[in-house]
Parts: structure tokens; C-alpha cells; sequence
């Protein structure tokens, strides 16, 4: 089967469709190869992923992006996961250059301040180092869910990214919040601690916070602005 561009997509998700989490991994890993990355935020979605991807032993690389301002508690998961499912995760940073030039021109809490200086900031620390992980690959999985924000809902299991010339993978897409903590509490997955403190989406130290119970769960993000909560990793 020939999987190309974005006609290739339905015949992927024909091919995998029906099958367990680890089948698909399996799957992909057979008519991909090395050529198949797992990007994690470390979020619930994306431990249930690597859980996953232990489980079916195929040889993903599984990479995260460090901006240099994570939480304590994200550093500490890293090592937990990795200690639990004898991973190897790859840790991609900005452009060392870059951040100096920003920082120095803007100040360090410039993203306060406007909206285009946010998404500058996350384009050095998230958007350039991703695009240095995905380079040469085929296959991007991802921990995308439709409930996360209205701007997903629309998202589908496999689509091919143009821009990119990749697939993107999204095996959760369909879940619901209470069918991943489920998961997790299942299988014992290592999580961040601060998702029991009202955390629902973990990102930067400076630009997360708790949400109430009656607030969308990524209304903790970037909270000061009024504008879809995304940082352009997922356009």
C-alpha cells in the first residue's frame, strides 16, 4: 500500500482502523520504519502514549522541547517516565542565540505584553526546536484530543501535513477526558503532580495556571489573552 500526500491519509487510517494503540505503533513502524516520532509535552494524553508505545516495543523516537522555562515538576516526570518504561527521550532546546536576542531586546516577561511578542517567544522556544525534531520524518504522533479546544474539534486520526510533507498521527483524538485519567489510573501511568492541583494543561511555568471547575480546560493557558490558546505547534 503507497501512502502519499494527502490522499495517502484515508488509505493510513484504513490500515490501522480497528486495531489497538500498540497494533497501530506496530503498524506504522512496519511500513514507516525509523521514520516515526513521538512528540510529548508530558501531558496525561502523551504519557498515555508512551505507556503505548513500551507496551508494543516498536522503535519510535520519542523527543520533547525543553524552552528553559518548564515547571520543576515536568523535569521530574521526565526522569520518572523514563525510569518506568526504559524509554530514551530526546530533549530538543531553542536556538541559544535566539532566546539572548530576544530576551535582551524584550525583556524576559515580554509575552505579557502582546500577543505578538508571545507568539515570538513560543515560536523560538517550541515551533523552531520542533521543527528540528520532525526533520526527516514521516510519521508525527501526537497527543491531540478533539475536547481540548474548539480549534481541534475539527481534527482528525490521520492527516497529512503539508507544510511539514508528513503525517499527523492522533490515536487519541477521539477520547474523552474521563476515558484518559481512566487509562491512567489503570495502568498506574506516572503523571504530573500538578494536575491534581487544577492544572489541566501543562505548558510554561510563566504562562499556566490552575482553572477552576467551570472553566475550559485551557483557559489556564496564556490566560491574560483573549485569542485561541495555541502556541503554533498544531496550526
Amino acid at each position: 500500500m503507497s501512502f502519499i500526500g494527502f490522499d495517502g491519509a484515508s488509505k493510513l487510517e484504513a490500515l490501522i482502523a480497528g486495531k489497538t494503540i500498540p497494533e497501530q505503533f506496530t503498524l506504522l513502524c512496519e511500513n514507516f520504519g525509523e521514520f516515526v516520532v513521538f512528540s510529548s509535552s508530558l501531558g496525561l494524553e502523551d504519557q498515555v502514549i508512551t505507556q503505548s508505545i513500551a507496551v508494543s516495543g516498536a522503535d519510535i523516537k520519542i523527543f520533547t522541547l525543553d524552552t528553559g522555562r518548564l515547571f520543576q515538576e515536568t523535569y521530574d516526570l521526565i526522569d520518572r517516565t523514563t525510569a518506568t518504561y526504559k524509554v530514551d527521550m530526546q530533549v530538543y532546546f531553542p536556538n541559544n542565540f535566539a532566546v539572548e536576542t530576544f530576551m535582551t531586546e524584550k525583556g524576559a516577561n515580554s509575552f505579557y505584553e502582546s500577543i505578538e511578542n508571545r507568539k515570538e517567544c513560543c515560536h523560538i522556544r517550541k515551533v523552531e526546536p520542533l521543527s528540528r525534531a520532525l526533520k526527516n520524518a514521516k510519521v508525527w504522533i501526537t497527543g491531540l484530543r478533539k475536547e481540548q479546544s474548539t480549534n481541534r474539534e475539527t481534527m482528525k486520526l490521520v492527516e497529512w501535513d503539508a507544510a511539514r510533507e508528513l503525517y499527523k498521527f492522533s490515536p487519541l483524538i477521539n477520547w474523552t477526558a474521563e476515558e484518559i485519567e481512566s487509562y491512567i489510573n489503570e495502568n498506574d501511568i506516572p503523571y504530573n503532580p500538578l494536575h491534581n492541583k487544577g492544572f489541566a494543561s501543562i505548558g510554561c511555568a510563566p504562562c499556566t495556571r490552575a482553572v477552576a471547575a467551570d472553566e475550559d480546560a485551557r483557559a489556564g493557558r496564556w490566560w491574560w489573552e483573549n485569542s485561541q490558546k495555541e502556541c503554533g505547534l498544531h496550526k
